[in-house]
């Protein structure tokens, strides 16, 4: 069943003529072209390196969130979270396989997750911000064994997907539609970033953020955001936030990524947009997408806290298989 929503006759400023989608106005722009993105590709990816793994990455005890206490998340790494709250258990963006990319092509993981997809236990939803490889894991998603009876959350022009994976409830929204599962209460929010599986669907569906709140706690999820003046909206108009989950990594070269990914100091900046008491640092560790060392975001997550007045106690680095209640 596909739980679609009702979008406006007047069309949203983030929907194109003739079909697709755009960021907020007052996004940042992408300024890069050709010559940038085949630098990218041929010359900086080519040469960049893994470095050692740092210690102390992944949490000494095996994770079971089966038994996550209330208004807790733990981070199974990159961007996919168990969250439970309101006494639901939530899963966000399940990348859990070893590649992201199609057929077993693309960027591969060099730190596994801290669950594997068919281990999972039974969700009460799934949450998905977006379409990419490393959000929207088609092999993960298919080995979860609980596809017919876990509702999904998802931004416009998923659903089809979805329900070509075997999953029996999707609930697709636009931007600040919402969707109530017992006490929980999800809305779907702006992000600036844009979508695509292949050569010819970019921005043919929609991507987003995702407000959580419960009668006790609220907490935003970012997906994969760059910065942009709409997180001043968000925090007038659906916070404050108990918690923030925000990107911190796969940022450079800036020239192609500041439209679509935050710096570990922008990621500050966007959580006090979103007047979140805590924000956790999130998308890096797992994978290299981009050439920049993978392990100093957050590093520079925690001091750009203390510069901004935010307050370094404030931003939380979470090994992998770490959980924390907020």
């Amino acid at each position: 069943m596909t739980n679609a929503p009702v979008v406006p006759a007047d069309r949203p400023a983030h929907h194109r003529t003739g079909g697709g989608f755009r960021n907020p106005p007052g996004s940042p722009q992408q300024r890069a072209g050709p010559r940038d993105f085949l630098r990218f590709l041929l010359w900086d990816m080519r040469r960049a390196k893994l470095p050692p793994l740092p210690d102390n990455l992944v949490a000494a005890q095996p994770l079971d969130i089966a038994t996550l206490p209330d208004n807790s998340v733990a981070w199974l790494g990159h961007a996919c979270f168990a969250v439970r709250m309101g006494g639901k258990l939530i899963l966000t963006d399940p990348f859990l396989s070893r590649t992201a990319g199609p057929v077993g092509l693309g960027p591969k993981r060099f730190l596994a997750p801290a669950i594997a997809a068919r281990d999972l236990p039974r969700l009460d939803a799934i949450v998905v911000s977006h379409n990419h490889y490393d959000h929207l894991d088609t092999a993960a998603l298919t080995a979860y064994r609980w596809r017919s009876d876990t509702p999904v959350l998802c931004p416009l022009g998923l659903a089809p997907m979805f329900a070509r994976l075997g999953f029996g409830t999707v609930h697709e929204r636009d931007w600040w539609q919402s969707w109530s599962l017992g006490d929980v209460r999800f809305t779907v929010l702006p992000a600036v970033h844009f979508s695509g599986r292949g050569l010819f669907d970019r921005n043919r569906t929609l991507w987003a953020s995702v407000a959580m709140t419960s009668p006790e706690r609220s907490l935003w999820f970012g997906g994969d955001t760059a910065p942009g003046a709409v997180f001043d909206e968000i925090g007038a108009r659906a916070g404050p936030f108990d918690l923030a989950l925000v990107g911190i990594g796969s940022y450079e070269p800036r020239a192609i990524m500041a439209a679509s990914h935050a710096t570990p100091e922008e990621a500050i900046g966007i959580a006090r947009q979103l007047k979140a008491r805590h924000v956790v640092g999130m998308h890096w560790g797992s994978i290299m997408l981009t050439p920049e060392d993978p392990f100093e975001a957050p590093q520079r997550f925690r001091t750009a806290a203390r510069d901004q007045q935010y307050g370094e106690d404030n931003a939380w680095i979470l090994k992998i298989g770490e959980a924390r209640g907020f």
